[in-house]
């Protein structure tokens, strides 16, 4: 909580401790507002970032800083618990199908192929993951790398976009079914240029996954069922790393910040999906390209305070 939230805590207990029909009154008042509004604000920018191509990372840095964030305590373990809130609207989008691959996982080919492609392909990152994460955080977590992967993987867009249209390149995959788990096996290890932060997620798995002949349809879904054994997976290793920081009057504002980016993670899958079936990434590689240079004149002119999340 920050200074204003644990000022109002000392007067309004110094208020109601000596009445206990108050204290329930006490409670309440003593919520830190503004730590819910930055709560929201940050809710809507993890939802809105974490399933486009435009890395979260860089964008919740911003906005943490912008809002007021960057020093609260327990803001570290904020960003990584919200996360948690994107991936639920993923398993709420796909209900039915998740649901279908838990019924089919011993009698349906079609859904076993999804189970086993989806393990295969969160393994590459899984295991590197734990080896590596430490020593990626420690060295490249700087503005300069997190705006250069921002604009090499903008331009990278670009190439393949451009590819696909000058050599007509149908795709060898149309469906997500239809992969096999060599590809989901490619798919993974593409995920793993993810951890270099700027990279973006979706961006390494949606953009590779093209790259290896996946249709844009195909290759996007993929990514956002791939994004539910990772990023859970991910969130639980840190919050259980960072389980004796964890407060208990931070509640408030991780249950409204993980419902916030739930709403908004789900608006942003629901488009996604109309928008790759009439539309390229282009759009996408040069917001990149952008967000790059402005965080690399934010860092450089001390606009924002660059910190690990």
């Amino acid at each position: 909580m920050n200074s204003i939230g644990l000022y109002r805590r000392r007067v309004c207990s110094s208020i109601f401790s000596d009445n206990e029909h108050f204290r329930l009154i006490a409670r309440f008042y003593i919520v830190d507002w503004l730590y819910l509004l930055q709560a929201t604000v940050l809710g809507i920018v993890e939802g809105l970032t974490e399933f486009l191509p435009i890395s979260s990372t860089g964008h919740l840095i911003i906005a943490s800083d912008l809002v007021g964030f960057a020093e609260t305590p327990g803001a570290d373990e904020f960003v990584v618990a919200i996360q948690s809130g994107a991936i639920l609207a993923v398993c709420w989008y796909y209900r039915e199908r998740i649901w279908a691959v838990l019924r089919g996982l011993t009698s349906s080919p079609k859904e076993q192929r999804l189970a086993v492609n989806t393990v295969v392909a969160f393994l590459p990152a899984a295991v590197i993951g734990v080896f590596a994460a430490g020593y990626i955080k420690h060295y490249l977590f700087n503005p300069t790398a997190v705006a250069v992967a921002l604009i090499v993987g903008g331009f990278i867009i670009l190439w393949v976009e451009n590819r696909i249209v000058r050599l007509r390149i149908p795709p060898r995959v149309a469906a997500m079914d239809d992969m096999s788990w060599k590809d989901a096996l490619l798919v993974g290890c593409m995920q793993c240029l993810a951890m270099i932060p700027g990279t973006s997620r979706s961006g390494s798995t949606i953009i590779g996954g093209m790259v290896l002949g996946l249709s844009r349809r195909a290759a996007t879904e993929f990514s956002f069922f791939l994004a539910i054994p990772t990023i859970f997976g991910a969130t639980v290793y840190d919050l259980w790393k960072a389980r004796d920081d964890l407060a208990l009057d931070n509640l408030p504002g991780l249950a409204l910040g993980t419902a916030v980016s739930f709403i908004s993670a789900l608006l942003v899958v629901h488009w996604l999906l109309r928008f790759v079936a009439a539309h390229d990434f282009k759009g996408f590689g040069w917001y990149r390209i952008g967000f790059g240079i402005l965080i690399l004149a934010a860092s450089g002119f001390g606009w924002i305070e660059w910190r690990s999340i």
